[in-house]
Parts: structure tokens; sequence; C-alpha cells
């Protein structure tokens, strides 16, 4: 029996979310393995998830939720990687760096992606 329509949107929404939280992890490990001791990839994937969790809640607050979400942000960065506010801040500037030049690859290659969750801006 074929899929219907609905299960197929379904699995087509899962492999996106799958492949953007792991391109978003990457991109983390990228920015903590070039500015902090680096942590192993799957520490990086479940940073992305975080991150991306604490963006969802602090981002639609009025006014301020933009800087009110990457500072929350910068904090899940500060408290997965046990470091300071500025190494956390210079790990996300990296991270970002990474998902750019990564979506841009992706793109380039005709291979478009969604994004890199966990990953503001990306």
């Amino acid at each position: 029996m074929p899929a219907t329509p609905a299960a197929v949107g379904l699995d087509d929404r899962l492999v996106t979310f799958a492949a953007s939280l792991l391109l978003g992890g990457a991109a983390i490990h990228a920015g903590a393995y070039a500015v902090a001791e680096a942590r192993s990839y799957a520490d990086a994937v479940v940073t992305a998830l975080l991150g991306a969790l604490v963006w969802a809640l602090f981002e639609p607050v009025p006014l301020l939720g933009g800087l009110l979400a990457l500072v929350a942000w910068v904090g899940v960065v500060r408290w997965r990687y046990r470091s300071g506010w500025l190494r956390s801040a210079a790990i996300g500037v990296a991270a970002w760096a990474a998902a750019v030049v990564a979506l841009a690859a992706l793109d380039l290659l005709g291979l478009g992606a969604a994004g890199a969750l966990g990953v503001p801006g990306a």
C-alpha cells in the first residue's frame, strides 16, 4: 500500500530536521574546535538542540526577543562548554561562520539545505 501524502510530508520534515540538526552540530563542533577545547560531535549536536530550544523560547518576546535569545543561546554554549562569556560568544561567531560556509557549499552543489538548526542566523 502506498504511503499517504501526510505521511510522506512528515518523513520529509523529519529528514530535514535531522539534517539541519546535524549541520548545526557540525558548525558548533567546528566553532568549539577553533576557539576552545573541542568536545565530541555528539556534545555539539546536543548543544545545537538545546540552543534551538532556547532560541525558540526567547525570540518571540516583543522588542527584546532577539537580544534575549542571543544571550540565552550564548549561555547554553557557556554551560555546555564550561567557558566564559567571551569565549562562548567567540564559539558562536565561529559556528555561525562555519554554518554559512557549509550552507553556501551545499547550495553551490545543488543540495539546498533548510538551515543549521541550533546556530542563530544560519
